[in-house]
């Protein structure tokens, strides 16, 4: 069966095709960005914003911001396995594996074999480690400041509140 002659290549290379009108992208907190958003989409906007603007300020202390999430994790819970800070940052045990490598490297962190199951090994900050994770929370603090620059106590505690229960409720998916 032949095409039809309005759908032949050659109709469509003699075709000027004519320009679509120029697309303005939103800017973040405008259209499908701001308020009419999916909450989905506007958390994860949320998170690429907060994320950039934590390397900015980490970058010259050396440190990206998973390594500053294994750094926190590793002061709060001492001990815990790679395993167990992969799933703690949501980050994949391959890019832990690095991380771990290089803060260890580096004389932040220290590996200590678990008490009972020898193959496993545990990690904690070392007093270098404190320090540097001492310095990065001095900035982070900064950029959380701003996170919550125009919310009381109540509104940043049920916002908090709200995004845990996110966490929990969706962690059972």
């Amino acid at each position: 069966m032949r095409k039809p002659a309005d759908i032949t290549r050659s109709q469509l290379r003699r075709r000027t095709p004519t320009a679509a009108p120029a697309v303005r992208v939103p800017a973040p907190g405008e259209g499908k960005r701001g308020e009419q958003g999916y909450l989905g989409y506007l958390l994860r906007q949320a998170h690429a914003a907060v994320r950039l603007t934590m390397e900015r300020s980490l970058v010259n202390l050396g440190v990206t911001s998973p390594q500053f999430a294994v750094l926190t994790m590793l002061n709060a819970y001492p001990g815990l396995s790679g395993a167990d800070v992969a799933r703690l940052t949501f980050l994949t045990p391959q890019t832990v594996g690095v991380i771990i490598r290089n803060l260890e490297r580096d004389g932040a962190i220290l590996m200590t074999p678990h008490p009972v199951h020898g193959r496993i090994q545990q990690w904690a900050l070392t007093p270098r480690g404190a320090t540097l994770l001492k310095a990065c929370r001095e900035r982070v603090i900064a950029l959380e400041k701003r996170l919550a620059a125009g919310l009381d106590a109540k509104a940043e505690a049920s916002i908090r509140r709200w995004l845990a229960g996110i966490a929990a409720d969706l962690q059972e998916d």
